[in-house]
């Protein structure tokens, strides 16, 4: 039996090794997103042309550290940002423009449209910012997920510092910067653009405004003039595109996308174990786990380490399903497997609170399954559920119904348990309860299968 279960196991785990054939796969597929610099080497120095034109979030920050990549690989002479944003998230902002200043390739933040709240802030850290005709910049204020100002005094505090800091870099007036932030900061520059700065106002400034104040070096119409004057003229201009699977991951990473797919996951993989047969469930979760690590490793967050973690997880969860280790093997599996889920991600926490409300809604659709296929669970083969019954012509043991109203003869006493002669053979009966003694006529009022009532006969 032991032997079997074990066998059971080992046939199940191959899911989870299915898993990594189909992140491998994908990855193949799609190819690595720091590859693909191959031929700038040819064409002679080059201007990067690299477009931010997104939500400014993690999937964000992951193009464009590839872009960078190949820019560097390639020995580009310049990059060329070409903005357009309503911005996004902070954190994300920050990373983005850290990386960007420190960058040793030189950089121009060509603002299109807009460049508002984290937008600014990417293109206030750029060695250059040329702006579009009609474009726009400025109104960094910290918001929340509604869109409402954060009055929090030190989140506030920390982003107008990050803000003035961007600004200092290259000369230009912190003053202004805080006041994109902060709406309690007051300025006067009607006599620069016609106009002050109020309180309770967030500034932000048109492409002549801005250049006006230092904010922008240049005004320009598309990318060729901002080439023109950047003196780089005859330049092979190289635009990089996020590839499809970047734009996949950016879909993929999203949190309430994370969250169907996890919750997809461990429901398919859980009713594949418990109730098999089905297959459709095993490789719905298979394909969700799958789009889950390839989404996240994609956008430069997960490594195979995330991915041996969830898999051993999984593994260690099918184990204790066969082999049970008092609960040490589920505490372990599950370990792991929530260790592969929060360290794949951008932000743990978030990851965490996924995985929570996943566990959650899977737990409800595995019970409802489960309820709606009782019959054909994995605990049937554990239990014996077949009855032997006198209807279908099973008799455990010898019936006395033939023996009621017959009379005979105590040859024990009976108390109230005990023996006598029916006829030429020995029965042990019972009393109703009260006691008889030896050589005393009886007769059999009841006959339960083997069950013999007597009663003693008076005369």
């Amino acid at each position: 039996m032991h032997t079997n279960r074990w066998r059971r196991s080992l046939s199940v785990t191959p899911i989870a090794w299915l898993m990594l054939i189909f992140l491998v796969t994908l990855a193949g597929l799609f190819g690595s997103p720091f590859d693909r610099a191959k031929a700038a080497d040819k064409i002679g120095p080059a201007v990067y042309v690299i477009p931010v034109k997104q939500t400014v979030e993690s999937g964000l920050q992951s193009f464009l550290e590839r872009a960078y990549g190949e820019a560097e690989e390639a020995k580009a002479e310049h990059v060329i940002l070409v903005i357009n944003t309503l911005g996004g998230k902070v954190v994300n902002a920050e990373q983005i423009g850290h990386f960007i200043r420190e960058n040793k390739i030189p950089t121009t933040a060509f603002v299109e449209g807009k460049a508002v709240s984290a937008g600014t802030y990417i293109a206030l850290n750029a060695d250059n910012i040329v702006m579009q005709p009609g474009s726009t910049i400025g109104a960094a204020a910290v918001v929340d997920g509604s869109g409402d100002l954060i009055d929090n005094p030190k989140t506030v505090s920390f982003w107008t510092s990050e803000m003035s800091e961007s600004a200092g870099l290259h000369g230009r007036d912190k003053s202004i910067a805080a006041a994109m932030v902060d709406p309690n900061v007051v300025l006067a520059l009607k006599d620069k653009i016609g106009r002050d700065k109020q309180k309770g106002d967030i500034l932000s400034l048109t492409a002549s405004e801005a250049e006006k104040l230092g904010y922008s070096e240049h005004t320009a119409s598309n990318v060729d003039e901002v080439v023109k004057w950047l003196g780089l003229e005859g330049r092979t201009q190289i635009e990089v595109e996020p590839t499809l699977a970047e734009n996949a991951a950016r879909w993929l990473i999203n949190p309430v996308v994370m969250t169907v797919l996890l919750i997809l996951g461990i429901a398919g993989i859980v009713i594949e174990m418990l109730v098999p047969g089905f297959g459709a469930p095993g490789i719905i979760g298979l394909i969700s786990f799958g789009l889950y690590f390839f989404g996240h490793y994609v956008a430069g967050f997960a490594g195979m380490e995330s991915v041996v973690l969830f898999i051993i997880g999984i593994a260690m969860l099918v184990i204790e399903v066969f082999v049970p280790s008092f609960g040490i093997l589920g505490i372990l599996g599950s370990t792991a497997l929530i260790a592969g889920v929060v360290t794949a991600a951008s932000d743990p926490m978030t990851a965490f609170i996924s995985i929570v409300i996943a566990l959650v809604a899977a737990i409800i659709l595995i019970v409802i399954f489960v309820r709606m296929n009782k019959s054909r669970g994995i605990w049937n083969k554990f239990i014996l559920r077949d009855k032997l019954t006198t209807e279908q012509g099973f008799v455990s043991a010898e019936l006395k119904d033939s023996l009621l109203g017959l009379e005979g003869t105590t040859i024990t006493p009976l108390r109230p348990a005990g023996t006598v002669i029916l006829g030429d053979k020995r029965i042990d009966v019972v009393t109703s309860g009260e006691f008889i003694d030896a050589n005393r006529v009886v007769t059999v009022i009841k006959a339960e299968g083997t069950w013999v009532v007597v009663k003693e006969v008076t005369k």
